[in-house]
């Protein structure tokens, strides 16, 4: 089975530009996998998926989505994927619900009704069970120039899924979300995943929403700097730690030493467990342990250190 996406050598210079935006990036996302894409701001994130979505043109190498050329067959890409931008882009003169109506009948998922109610049975059914799981109920029939920030983002969100695109790339797509709205949100794109097969491209600077990816690409400076799944990532980066000390310092200073640990003192003493479990360093400890506790790195602790180009 081909790759959802497939990226090779991909090139982007905008015109008058002194460097590319983005410089040779490659990478493929399987069918089905929940595909994060990280950086800092200007690190070539939006220009990707810009060009991704057929949004912009490419300067050169080839980008495939769902088997389609993303420069030939641009009308092929946008039929297989949706869109949850950063930034939303709504009719304000519409209700919610019609700006959904019009999307859907432009994907030809329904014929068009000039009212709701006459819309088919299957489509009402859709937009109630969407508002409900985005927490947006009936405000969805709303004027949009009416609704809150967090409101429209919920907007695109439901008019993003209506079309059960195969590949959903979703550009910061919780932002302005309250934590509910958020949780739920996440459960049902898991949900959806599973029950459709879909493919999931998600950039964020809420970086525990990548925690769960299947893999993390990590650009800057329009480069891939790290890539592989996340714990992959972490492990190459930063180090899970047991935080310990005892009332006698100096004989389990001289037992750390003794079995070959590698540890630093902080008040206490930070051993890096590398590779080895908390109960394995412990249970070969024989002083009395006044302080216990782990310390398990996070994909926040990797990008950071990536980014701030510290060694593991």
């Amino acid at each position: 089975m081909a790759a959802a996406i497939e990226v090779r050598d991909l090139v982007k210079r905008y015109r008058k530009g002194t460097v590319n935006a983005v410089d040779g990036v490659s990478f493929d996302v399987e069918q089905g996998q929940f595909f994060a894409l990280l950086g800092p701001n200007g690190a070539g994130k939006t220009t990707t998926i810009s060009i991704l979505t057929t949004t912009l043109g490419l300067t050169s190498g080839s980008v495939k989505i769902a088997g389609h050329d993303v420069a030939r067959q641009a009308s092929a890409v946008r039929r297989e994927v949706g869109i949850i931008f950063q930034h939303p882009s709504l009719d304000m003169n519409l209700t919610g619900e019609e700006n959904v109506r019009f999307h859907a009948v432009l994907y030809r998922l329904y014929p068009y009704r000039p009212l709701y109610r006459l819309m088919p049975a299957a489509y009402r059914s859709q937009i109630r069970e969407l508002a409900e799981v985005v927490g947006l109920g009936g405000e969805i029939f709303k004027p949009v120039r009416r609704l809150s920030g967090g409101m429209r983002r919920k907007l695109e969100i439901i008019r993003g899924l209506m079309h059960h695109p195969r590949v959903l790339f979703l550009d910061e797509p919780t932002s302005g979300l309250d934590t509910a709205s958020r949780r739920n949100l996440w459960q049902y794109i898991s949900d959806l995943r599973k029950r459709r097969d879909i493919t999931i491209c998600l950039t964020t600077h809420q970086l525990d929403e990548a925690e769960s990816a299947d893999r993390v690409c990590i650009i800057d400076h329009g480069r891939v700097v790290a890539i592989g799944a996340p714990q992959e990532v972490k492990s190459d980066l930063v180090h899970e730690t047991l935080h310990i000390d005892a009332a006698d310092r100096g004989a389990l200073r001289s037992r750390l030493h003794a079995l070959n640990m590698p540890f630093s003192e902080d008040g206490h003493f930070v051993v890096r467990l590398d590779g080895r479990t908390a109960y394995e360093v412990v249970h070969s400890i024989d002083q009395p342990l006044t302080m216990l506790r782990t310390e398990s790195a996070t994909l926040e602790d990797a990008y950071l250190r990536l980014l701030a180009g510290e060694d593991a």
